[in-house]
């Protein structure tokens, strides 16, 4: 059973995550659309058969869609379920119980057969569409002959005429969305090739910078002593301000952040751009406190001055099965955001807080900065997504975030008001005993 139950998880996320960004359009076609089409089919072009309490029970079934980004928290880790159970009812459910009972009219014909083209758009991946429409079908059949519907030889009949257009709707819409995933992961699989190979390019420079600043390091202060005993003795030399000589020490100390600073960047976009499956198999049991103190103590902060507006306040520890380097980078990715808006902002600071839960754990990184506009928001998850510059953002960084976190089996959540704040919230699970 959980065998099955993996590739259907994996197959609601996927979909959940094609269909979000239309998530409040979609919910809003649903509010609007069922009572509307009530009045149409029952009084401006009567049909056979109407159904008040199914439409509203499907308007209603939208609203949440529609204040998705309004959901409590507690609440969101239910959404791809939710969806799904939406989905089912307003599409396949629905529209094949209502062709049954106006004896497969030619107006629910069509309707039917565009609700299995909006089935295809919206849910995206094969496995789901697969199990929605002949779950939902099955259910419209057993609904219509628990409603005293008699499946007589003329109505199966006219059904099944049409059920290979349906078909086909199906498995063409779906070879185009799988030729569609194929084509975007040859090109994933290119850049990831291509930054690998930049990636190398830049380690081997920066590994000598390293290196020489490692060597500087250990002469300088012998060089600025010999200097200074030189000078004493020969007044001629030519001077060097004492404070340019002490600055000597901090000046390298800043290289070598600088560079610790792009080699850890460089190990992020690598990681962020790889967007492997991960292997349960590989999860180990974790803390969600070692995976802080490991990300606060090598995160390549830019100066004490950024390391000070990190701040981690009193929280619950508590362990989950997960990958603790790929955490880690999670944690990187949303402490570098937040310091960015901080730092945009010009105040405020990232507050880190931990909390146990029924369901597991919880992970919050919270800053006070600039926060993110409202159009933006929807967008954050997409891949190559940035509303920052090419030199300031990848737009990967979330995206990686969400595919870790829905790889072992939690989520993550965003919560921003403009101007104010932004935090982000993971939901880890609990770890079975």
């Amino acid at each position: 059973m959980s065998c099955l139950l993996s590739p259907l998880q994996r197959a609601v996320h996927d979909g959940m995550r094609h269909c979000e960004p239309n998530l409040t359009a979609v919910g809003a076609v649903g509010v609007v659309g069922f009572p509307l089409f009530f009045v149409i089919w029952e009084h401006w072009f009567p049909q056979p058969y109407e159904n008040l309490l199914l439409r509203l029970v499907g308007a209603a079934l939208c609203v949440p869609l529609l204040l998705h980004r309004r959901l409590p928290e507690a609440l969101r880790p239910h959404l791809p379920a939710y969806w799904m159970v939406v989905s089912l009812y307003t599409l396949p459910f629905f529209f094949t119980f209502m062709l049954l009972k106006n004896e497969v009219s030619t107006v629910w014909s069509m309707s039917t057969l565009a609700g299995v083209f909006l089935l295809v758009i919206l849910v995206h991946n094969w496995l789901l569409i697969a199990l929605l429409f002949t779950t939902g079908t099955g259910l419209a059949w057993a609904a219509y002959a628990f409603t005293g519907g008699e499946p007589n030889p003329l109505l199966v009949a006219r059904y099944w005429e049409q059920a290979p257009v349906y078909l086909f709707v199906l498995v063409a819409g779906s070879i185009f969305n799988l030729k569609s995933g194929l084509i975007q992961k040859e090109r994933m699989d290119a850049m990831l090739a291509i930054s690998r190979t930049i990636a190398h390019e830049l380690r081997t420079p920066l590994l000598g910078i390293r290196s020489g600043i490692g060597g500087l390091q250990r002469y300088v202060p012998r060089l600025v002593e010999g200097y200074e005993i030189a000078r004493r003795h020969d007044d001629t030399l030519p001077a060097i301000r004492h404070a340019h000589l002490r600055a000597l020490g901090s000046v390298l100390q800043r290289m070598d952040r600088e560079t610790d600073y792009s080699m850890a960047m460089i190990d992020m976009l690598l990681v962020n751009a790889a967007r492997h499956k991960l292997d349960p198999g590989e999860f180990t049991s974790v803390r969600i406190s070692t995976c802080l103190d490991t990300a606060l103590a090598r995160y390549p902060f830019r100066s004490p001055v950024e390391r000070a507006r990190v701040r981690r306040s009193e929280s619950e520890d508590f362990a989950f099965r997960g990958p603790e380097i790929l955490v880690v980078h999670v944690i990187f990715n949303l402490l570098r955001n937040g310091l960015y808006a901080v730092a945009e902002a010009g105040r405020g600071e990232v507050t880190l807080r931990t909390r146990r839960t029924e369901r597991g754990g919880e992970l919050s990184v919270l800053d006070t900065g600039t926060g993110i506009p409202p159009e933006t928001l929807p967008r954050i998850y997409d891949r190559f997504y940035s509303s920052r510059t090419a030199e300031t953002g990848s737009g990967i960084g979330l995206a990686f975030c969400r595919m870790v976190m829905e790889g072992i089996g939690g989520s993550i959540h965003c919560r921003t008001e403009y101007g104010e704040f932004t935090e982000f919230i993971l939901y880890f699970p609990r770890m079975d005993p």
